[in-house]
């Protein structure tokens, strides 16, 4: 309680107060202050700080329940979220007062950044903001300790992964495949209260809905964006067809017309991946047949030169330290998780960290010593690499150019990963001798082209689900029904009513935008012709390798450090010399493959 200085009358208390209260009055009826181009400048100096030092907070926690999932740690994760939630909403909502300034591009870009920061906006309500981050963190540990009663014992994810990959018996595929599925039901009421409170949060923050919000983070009009993306597929498209083609027939020749008929759509329970979205582990189904090329089995390799989870990452930081980036601090290899702990919970799921801005870089990986692994160390490794090098920009630019930039760097580097490149590091002794390209392609398609729809539509319909198109009701029919146009496949069963299928991928429980990884598989292709070229590279593309290029190196390393600095189209330009993505260069490195696949399916009814 204020109090009156000792001594005061009261004539002169009363004379006092009424003059104070003339001037309340007065200031009062004063229009507010208009704010100024300074003030927001200011604003979003003080923003920055803000959400830089609760992210570095919020990040050591969300580590700690990845690796130690607990009560506990989700109820921490949820609070810290929760008040990181509360803080993006209450920046974005008062960036918005600045809207109509003439400002410079810088403080213009920050401020719209401001309003896109957050993945899941909450409503400028407490109880909502809690209940979303309690959401949150319910529905990642639901993913994260799911299990599947198979073979008479409590299995993981990891485990019916196994089966899809080695498994040829159709009825133990299925029981993998339903049963990892069982999970994610009780996912489903708890979702979609989740994209109605996120909703409120997106529409008060001025756009139409969640899913409009995420493509407006393209630096472009999200109905454009739409309309890129879909550009995009229509360019790839005939790619695809022509490989789902050819897979239906050989997995129709292997299994039998009754299991999959030559026409339609696949089932999606065999094609060797949990979620059908990589076919890579079909390979010896569907290799061609009388064709002799160059294939070498990487994970007998891998295996037979006694590789374990760590000398796969310190092979894949070897890449890019020979293209002149510094190795990983010495903390990234005593933080990281590289294999699954047995004493404890973890979500296994890969993934790359940037704890504190700086140089706290770790992934968290439950690897196994084979190919897949290996490359995935390669693309963690890209996040971590690039996350350094723009650690010197404005902590709102520390960020890919777009998201998809973030999740293809590593997979242009591991595009690089020829029998030249396995010579160089050790792994061969000799390149076997040239012959053709074919058998290879098809091991890189089964993985890079067959995932393209999958990329595309799992966004597509979470952009339904936010705009209402689809109501929970008809959450798994629409999952099936565009999984259907987009990849040609189908449910190997008849799903449960209850059913939330897409709740058994973790980007959906997570909250992970996916169109990322679309432009990712589009980038890697685009960035690699790219750095082929400036290396001066003649031949077939897909035997190009960059491994040991300084100078490519130098130039790619200047576009990492842009960071979100600039607009994406700006980012590729310094890189590749173009400000629009294509399709170009995917359908340039797999154009052999095309040739034979159109040969193989002359007498065949593609399509389905």
């Amino acid at each position: 309680m204020r109090k009156w200085k000792s001594g005061l009358s009261n004539i002169a208390l009363v004379t006092a107060l009424a003059f104070g209260l003339a001037a309340c009055n007065e200031k009062s009826a004063e229009a507010p202050k208009a704010p100024t181009a300074a003030d927001a400048a200011a604003f979003v100096k003080d923003a920055e700080e803000q959400l830089f030092r609760e992210g570095v907070s919020l990040e050591r926690k969300a580590w700690v329940q990845a690796n130690f999932i607990t009560v506990d740690t989700s109820a921490i994760t949820a609070e810290a979220d929760e008040a990181y939630t509360a803080l993006g909403v209450k920046l974005a909502n008062e960036a918005k007062k600045y809207d109509g300034l003439a400002l410079d591009g810088e403080t213009r870009r920050k401020l719209d950044m401001l309003k896109l920061a957050l993945t899941l906006p909450a409503p400028a309500d407490a109880a909502k903001t809690s209940e979303l981050a309690t959401i949150k963190a319910n529905l990642d540990a639901t993913y994260g300790t799911g299990k599947v009663e198979m073979d008479g014992k409590s299995q993981t994810l990891d485990d019916m992964m196994e089966i899809m990959a080695n498994d040829h018996d159709p009825e133990r595929l299925l029981a993998a495949w339903d049963g990892w599925r069982k999970i994610s039901m009780p996912m489903k009421a708890d979702y979609a209260r989740m994209v109605d409170i996120a909703n409120e949060g997106a529409t008060e923050l001025g756009y139409k809905d969640v899913g409009a919000m995420w493509r407006a983070g393209y630096d472009m009009d999200p109905d454009e964006f739409a309309a890129m993306v879909d550009k995009l597929w229509a360019d790839v498209k005939p790619l695809y067809d022509a490989l789902h083609c050819h897979v239906r027939a050989k997995l129709s020749d292997y299994y039998g017309d009754r299991v999959v008929p030559d026409q339609g759509p696949i089932p999606a329970h065999l094609l060797g991946n949990m979620w059908a979205q990589e076919w890579g582990n079909i390979y010896p189904l569907v290799k061609p047949e009388g064709v002799e090329g160059a294939s070498l089995d990487v994970t007998s390799l891998l295996v037979d030169k006694g590789y374990d989870a760590k000398k796969m990452a310190a092979t894949a930081e070897g890449f890019f330290v020979s293209l002149g980036f510094e190795p990983l601090p010495q903390t990234f290899w005593e933080r990281s998780l590289f294999t699954r702990p047995q004493d404890r919970e973890v979500t296994c799921h890969a993934s790359a960290w940037d704890i504190d801005g700086k140089d706290d870089l770790r992934i968290k990986m439950c690897a196994r010593v084979n190919a897949e692994d290996f490359v995935t160390f390669h693309h963690e490794l890209g996040h971590n690499f690039y996350q350094r090098a723009y650690k010197n920009q404005d902590p709102m630019y520390r960020t890919g150019a777009n998201d998809g930039f973030h999740e293809a760097i590593g997979d242009m580097v591991a595009l690089s990963m020829t029998p030249g490149y396995l010579q160089q590091i050790g792994l061969i002794d000799t390149v076997p001798a040239g012959g053709d390209p074919v058998p290879a392609l098809m091991r890189q398609a089964l993985d890079k082209v067959a995932f393209l729809p999958f990329g595309l539509m799992v966004d597509k319909w979470r952009w339904q689900v936010f705009s209402g198109a689809v109501q929970p009701a008809q959450y798994n029919e629409a999952w099936w029904k565009l999984r259907e146009e987009y990849q040609g496949l189908k449910a190997p069963n008849e799903r449960p009513a209850d059913a939330f299928d897409p709740g058994a991928k973790y980007h959906i429980p997570g909250n992970t935008p996916y169109m990322r990884y679309f432009l990712a598989r589009i980038l890697q292709f685009q960035f690699y012709k790219a750095a082929c070229d400036q290396a001066g590279w003649t031949g077939p593309l897909h035997e190009c390798s960059i491994y040991g290029n300084k100078e490519v190196g130098e130039k790619f390393k200047a576009m990492l450090e842009m960071g979100a600095s600039k607009p994406w189209p700006e980012a590729l330009e310094a890189f590749t010399g173009s400000r629009e993505m294509s399709g170009d260069a995917i359908l340039a490195y797999f154009a052999p493959l095309k040739e034979w696949l159109d040969e193989q399916n002359k007498n065949r009814t593609c399509g389905w």
